[in-house]
Parts: C-alpha cells; structure tokens; sequence
C-alpha cells in the first residue's frame, strides 16, 4: 500500500479524538458573565428577590422572586397568563444570588445527562443552555393562573431549576428555593434592608400600639401557619403545589 494511505489510515483515529475532545469543550464552556449591575437592574444568571405589598409586611420572609438571564435580565411570574421580563414587577431587587451554570446538566442527548436522573430529566425537560431552561419554563408557566398560595413566583423559579438539574437535583420546590434565597441570597445594599423589613417594623409597632401584645401572637399564628401549608402542600400532598 502506498505511504500516503498509510498516513491518512493514522491520521483518522486522531481526527476523531480530537473532534470528540472539541465537542465535548464547546459543551461545557460557558460565555464569561459580566459583572453584577444593580444600579442597571443586571444579575446574570442570579436568582433575584423583593419584598411583596401587604404579604411582606407580615411575613417579611416570604416576597417575589424571579430568575435572570446570562444577560442579567430578571424574569418572574407575576401574574395570570402574564410573565415579567426586564420588569421586576414589585420593585427593584432587595436581594439576590449567583448561580454557577457548572452544577447544571445540559444534555445534547440521553447519553450526555452529567446529573443522576437521565430519563426524568429528559421527560420534565432538560436545556442545553441557562437561557434555553428560562425560555421552557415561561412557555410553561405564560399560560397558567397565578394563585399565592398554590402557583406563585416560587413555583416559576422551581420549575426553572428542575430544569437545569442544578446540584443534580430534580427536588426543587418553594421550600427549598425560598429556604436558599432566605439564607444564602446577597442584599444589594442597606436601603434594601431598611425597605424590605420597614413595613413590617411598622406594622408590628402600630399592632402593639392598638391592639396589644396578642397582636403578635397572632402575626406568630399566621406566620407558621403560612409555613405549614407550603410544608404540608410540598411533601405531604402530591402535585398540589406547582412547580
């Protein structure tokens, strides 16, 4: 045989290496974020919160919450039918917490799944980007009810994080993610302290004020209770909750 067939005989198996080697880079390489702009309302790829009117004030640990774009464009669900985008519908963020896109699964394919689930995840709906699991779930969510109790914000930013498998878990709920935010979130800056728990001082002074000390016993009881139904909703009855 001459040389030259000889030579394009070795030279295929490492082209195939190496195209094997390149498609599994451009599968996990990320474009570079910029930085986090509060004062332009940009958080990429950050789970975002602010305090919601009259919930808030009694409950300061619960609000609205939303997710943002690789471009740092936040995105809730708001309302009916209705999907916010590059509009926090309640105010500007309060809080907010970046996420690294390494610990999300974005399988090309069933053989490609980096977390545990494979086949769930394909059947709930995998991304094969960040903003490709965003654009999902507000196809999912841009014609559902919006109900506090039972489809809310939380329940749009689970979906989401179902979606992107991120830390390898499918078990994402409004528990969960209010519970993340609540203790690992970043507060912009300290007037978002003072406007996210204000009111709240407000009401409690005020409640003393008129009513006494049973005022907040029962803030307590209606606090708890809140938190009982989204525990009892969550793990004790399925598909209760959406998410």
């Amino acid at each position: 045989m001459p040389s030259g067939g000889l030579y394009l005989m070795d030279l295929e198996p490492a082209y195939k290496v190496e195209s094997i080697r390149t498609d599994e880079d451009i599968q996990h390489e990320f474009w570079p974020l910029n930085e986090i702009d509060p004062e332009n309302a940009k958080f990429p790829c950050c789970l975002v919160w602010t305090p919601l009117p009259v919930v808030s004030w009694l409950a300061p640990f619960i609000g609205h919450v939303g997710i943002c774009t690789e471009d740092g464009t936040a995105v809730g669900f708001s309302g009916s039918n209705f999907i916010n985008v590059d509009d926090f519908a309640f105010g500007s963020v309060a809080k907010y917490l970046q996420l690294d896109r390494k610990q999300c699964c974005f399988p090309r394919n069933l053989a490609a799944h980096t977390c545990k689930h494979g086949y769930k995840h394909t059947e709930f709906g995998s991304a094969v980007t960040w903003d490709d699991a965003i654009q999902s779930s507000i196809r999912h969510f841009e014609h559902k009810s919006y109900n506090l109790f039972t489809c809310n914000s939380y329940s749009f930013l689970a979906n989401c994080l179902n979606r992107l498998s991120y830390g390898g878990s499918m078990d994402w709920n409004m528990i969960n993610v209010g519970a993340l935010l609540l203790f690992k979130g970043h507060w912009v800056d300290n007037i978002s302290i003072l406007r996210s728990f204000s009111p709240f001082i407000l009401v409690v002074c005020f409640g003393i004020f008129m009513v006494g000390w049973p005022f907040l016993v029962a803030l307590l009881a209606f606090s708890l209770l809140l938190l009982a139904w989204f525990v009892f909703g969550t793990y004790c009855v399925n598909n209760l909750l959406d998410s």
